[in-house]
């Protein structure tokens, strides 16, 4: 393909826009790269775009209109283009919007932006202080190195008026300095560690994969503790001297700052981030160093994933059966799947770590697709804890509380031991429920059909579908009663409100992702929490994911069967995911944990799996029950969500939708309803499901986009397809 475009020649350019083509224009003076990241002209506006190739040649060539200018960024290279094609191709989505997700930092079009550093001047002021004194040492002491005014007042204990007086006697010198600077050299033979037999076994296997510097993939598994990320972090330090980069995906921004941690202590350096708390400036910063190949590794969210890296060579999915790696607004995918995606055309190497993995991939390392490393022990001193169930049909629990005596018992025998307690209950909130003993209305919100969830800490009630809030009412809105509104059913701060009560000495802290303004606010809590800030914890699926609490050796599942219920074909799976993984939070230092699990069923097959501990025998099992119903990952399934505000219409559509089904038929596909979505209103707008299912070897993508091809949405109609769903709401 043409690589460069003179002056003049035709060429077209995909932007962002949601338009359904690429549009021609004339190339810009001086002409321009294939890949390059251009300026255009649509109608009156100025536009981001992506020279894609040439021009269609369609339009007249005396009407084009020439590109505004080539924006100064590395051209977005072959691969990239590839991989938001296919990605696109796969999940979809029109390409404008794949090219969205690809340039989400602000401020490309903007030229170099500079700031104000200082550095280590000539000569001494004529009048010294002690404070100047220490600014100038503090400088001499860093080598010379540029510090902003507020770094360098900060290493010298002093206020920046200091520094600024040092200025004028030239002690110190101001400089302009880029604001996007390269990332600091990560050193891979730092500070490695020694390493137990079987991770040294693994880690020799992902560094082969590296030197190869061939695409596979690796499903690594190991026990909660048993230094999963200590060997992939080997990895990446083969990698770096490889002169590649890589990339960390992680499923909770809370996760990031012991994991930043880590890789500091591993490599002497920080290595650049990428989610929702980092700011706009750093952002633009490190999708520039990204592309110019100054930032040797990415820790970020999963939309890291369109970072354009120069030349990457490894992508961890850290947690990999983790759902948030599901994107369920604007363009539907999985953060996994797309990463073996862009490794298989990169010729990159992917490891999937976890220590319960998804079935997906469970079945393709079964099936010899994935090469699969177990890691059988936990690190150093630290043991597997022991399960058991507190079966709550035989312990007396009045009908208001949670904590059953059991349990409370094993809270007061860590205590004394100056341990910590971790209580587990996967909802948000104080109630799920708030109804009326008058009438029996239970309140809901008044956009969606779901019910508002009463938050006592923000002294409001919340739905958690669209995010509306309002005061806690104190009558009901119903029939009127006063003083007849009962909150029901627990959530973390009922718990801790109970907790209280029953443990009056104890320091609690509930860790719940709507409890912190900021990403700031959580990590500190974190780090207070695992410095021995805290005797008992109360939390939320946030707990179970990757955080270390030495002091934690109790875990106690209030509601082990609260996952259990409903059609979701993957609940089973969750259920077990999530009860091994937070049990795998007690014990990771030298004392034994033990973890207690509340149940109604503690005959259910999946708690006896996860007492068993037997995990081999419950993916088989788990297996066998989804091939019998032709279920992912034996078969295909894609979802069609249908919303609009007038629920007539979305049910006609879907019902035609139905009725024409010729397209899926012809690849043996079949298709499933419309009916109501379980939540079947968000945000006032009527929301109608229908399920395709089809073997696992068929072309769906195709079938699918000549089934909807003839519909045309008219007013504010929706409609969403969604390849592989993982939820169903």
């Amino acid at each position: 393909m043409q690589e460069f475009f003179e002056q003049g020649a035709r060429i077209g350019v995909l932007t962002a826009q949601p338009l359904d083509r690429l549009l021609d224009y004339r190339a810009p003076e001086g002409g321009c790269f294939l890949g390059a990241y251009v300026e255009v002209p649509l109608g009156p506006r100025k536009v981001l775009g992506v020279v894609w190739g040439p021009g269609e040649g369609q339009f007249d060539a005396a009407k084009l209109r020439s590109v505004i200018r080539v924006l100064d960024a590395a051209p977005m290279r072959a691969e990239m283009r590839a991989f938001l094609e296919k990605a696109g191709a796969y999940t979809l989505t029109p390409m404008p919007a794949m090219l969205r997700l690809a340039t989400r930092a602000p401020g490309l079009g903007d030229g170099p932006s500079m700031r104000k550093v200082y550095r280590r001047g000539e000569g001494e002021p004529e009048r010294m202080t002690d404070a100047r004194r220490r600014v100038i040492a503090a400088s001499e002491e860093l080598g010379g190195l540029a510090l902003t005014l507020g770094e360098l007042a900060e290493a010298a204990g002093v206020t920046s008026s200091v520094v600024k007086g040092l200025v004028k006697s030239g002690a110190i010198r101001e400089e302009e300095s880029p604001r996007d600077t390269a990332f600091p050299a990560l050193d891979p033979d730092y500070g490695g560690k020694d390493l137990t037999e079987d991770q040294a076994a693994a880690a020799d296997v992902l560094r082969d994969g590296q030197r190869a510097g061939t695409y596979g993939t690796v499903l690594l598994k190991g026990v909660t503790g048993s230094g999963k990320t200590e060997v992939y972090l080997e990895a990446v330090a083969e990698c770096l001297r490889q002169g590649r980069q890589a990339l960390v995906l992680l499923p909770e921004i809370a996760l990031s700052a012991e994991f930043l941690a880590r890789v500091e202590a591993r490599f002497g350096a920080r290595p650049a981030e990428w989610h929702s708390g980092v700011t706009m400036t750093e952002r633009r910063r490190v999708w520039r160093m990204v592309g110019e190949g100054r930032a040797q590794m990415v820790v970020g969210a999963r939309s890291a994933l369109f970072l354009p890296f120069q030349r990457l060579g490894l992508i961890v999915v850290d947690e990999e059966h983790d759902t948030s790696y599901k994107q369920e607004d604007g363009v539907l995918y999985n953060a996994r799947d797309m990463a073996v995606l862009r490794a298989s055309i990169l010729g990159a190497q992917v490891v999937l770590a976890s220590a319960t993995p998804s079935l997906e991939s469970w079945a393709n390392a079964d099936a010899g697709k994935y090469r699969r490393l177990v890691l059988t022990s936990r690190f150093g001193e630290a043991v597997l804890p022991e399960m058991r169930t507190i079966d709550m049909r035989r312990q007396e629990v009045p009908s208001n509380r949670w904590i059953s005596p059991a349990l409370a018992a094993a809270v007061n025998a860590r205590m004394e031991r100056g341990e910590q307690a971790l209580l587990f209950l996967n909802r948000r909130g104080y109630a799920p429920v708030t109804l009326c003993r008058a009438c029996g209305q239970q309140i809901g919100c008044d956009h969606c059909d779901a019910r508002m969830v009463e938050h006592r800490f923000l002294k409001r009630l919340v739905c958690h579908q669209c995010g509306e809030t309002k005061p806690m009412p104190e009558v009901c809105p119903s029939c009127g009663a006063e003083d007849k509104l009962a909150a029901v059913g627990p959530g973390v701060e009922r718990l801790a409100e109970e907790a209280q009560a029953q443990f009056p000495e104890a320091r609690i802290a509930v860790l719940s992702s709507d409890l912190y303004g900021t990403a700031r606010e959580l990590k500190a809590q974190i780090e207070g929490i695992a410095a021995g800030g805290a005797d008992i914890i109360i939390g939320t699926q946030l707990v179970a994911k990757g955080h270390n609490f030495p002091l934690l050796t109790l875990v106690g599942v209030i509601d082990a069967d609260l996952g259990l219920q409903g059609s979701d074909l993957r609940a089973a799976e969750r259920t077990f995911q999530l009860m091994r993984q937070v049990a795998g939070r007690a014990g990771r230092a030298e004392k034994r944990g033990e973890a207690l699990l509340q149940t109604y069923q503690p005959e259910h097959p999946v708690i006896r799996s996860i007492l068993a501990g037997d995990e081999e025998a419950f993916w088989s099992a788990e297996a066998d029950e989804r091939r019998l119903g032709g279920m992912p990952p034996f078969g295909r399934l894609a979802g069609i969500i249908l919303s609009g505000p007038d629920v007539q219409e979305v049910f006609d559509l879907g019902n035609w939708l139905a009725r024409n089904d010729g397209a899926l038929r012809r690849v043996g596909a079949q298709v499933f309803g419309p009916a109501p979505a379980p939540i079947a209103r968000v945000r006032g707008r009527h929301r109608v499901r229908l399920l395709v299912r089809a073997e696992k070897g068929v072309a769906l993508q195709g079938a699918l986009a000549d089934w909807v091809r003839p519909v045309k949405l008219k007013g504010d109609l929706r409609l969403a397809i969604d390849i592989d769903p993982q939820s169903f709401f």
